[in-house]
C-alpha cells in the first residue's frame, strides 16, 4: 500500500478533528447551573441637612493633626510690592515639593518644570481651599504666582530668603512656601 504525504495529513487530521468532537470534557458543564446570588442588603435612606459652613477664620487649627504651632508668616508690602530683600526667581528655584502652610493649615504642593499654559503644572496634595484648586505655577522677576484651571490668580508670593515663600492668597489669606 502506498500513501501519499497529502493523503496521509488529511488521514491524520479528519482522525484528530473526530476525536476532538466526541470528548466529553465539558459535558458535565452542561448540565449544571450557577447557585443563585444572594441580593445585596437593602435599608432606608433618609435626609438630614448639613450644618452650614464655618466663617472664614473661625476653623480651629488645633482640629489639623498637621498643623504647624506658631507659624509666622511675613507680611507684604501694600500695593503688592516686593518686599525688600526679594531675589529674582527662576522656574528651576521654585521647581520641587514644598510644605504649604494657609492660614495654620499645612499641605504639600509640587511645582515641577512641566510645562503647562502660559507656565508650568502644580500638583496639590490634600490641601485647603482655595490652594486645592492650583493648577499651574509661574515666575516673573520677584513673584511667585499659582493659577487655578482656568489661569485665575490663587496666590502671589515672594521669597523671603533661603527656600521659603511668603505671601497672600487672592482671598488675602496669608500662606507661606517652605521646604
Amino acid at each position: 500500500m502506498h500513501f501519499s504525504r497529502t493523503g496521509l495529513l488529511a488521514v491524520s487530521l479528519a482522525a484528530l478533528v473526530a476525536s476532538g468532537c466526541s470528548t466529553s470534557r465539558f459535558s458535565s458543564m452542561d448540565d449544571q447551573q450557577p447557585a443563585p446570588l444572594t441580593p445585596a442588603p437593602s435599608g432606608t435612606v433618609t435626609q438630614n441637612q448639613l450644618p452650614p459652613p464655618a466663617a472664614p477664620g473661625t476653623t480651629d487649627p488645633s482640629q489639623f493633626p498637621t498643623a504647624p504651632k506658631n507659624t509666622q508668616v511675613a507680611s507684604l508690602p501694600a500695593g503688592g510690592a516686593p518686599p525688600a530683600g526679594a531675589t529674582d526667581l527662576t522656574a528651576a528655584s521654585v521647581a520641587g515639593v514644598w510644605n504649604v502652610n494657609v492660614s495654620g493649615q499645612s499641605c504639600k504642593v509640587a511645582t515641577p518644570q512641566t510645562k503647562f499654559g502660559a507656565g508650568y503644572r502644580a500638583g496639590p496634595l490634600h490641601c485647603p481651599a482655595p490652594i486645592d484648586g492650583i493648577k499651574s505655577w509661574n515666575v516673573a522677576g520677584k513673584q511667585l504666582t499659582l493659577y487655578d484651571e482656568n489661569g485665575g490668580t490663587l496666590a502671589r508670593l515672594y521669597s523671603s530668603g533661603g527656600e521659603k515663600f511668603d505671601g497672600q492668597t487672592s482671598s488675602g489669606q496669608p500662606i507661606s512656601l517652605t521646604r
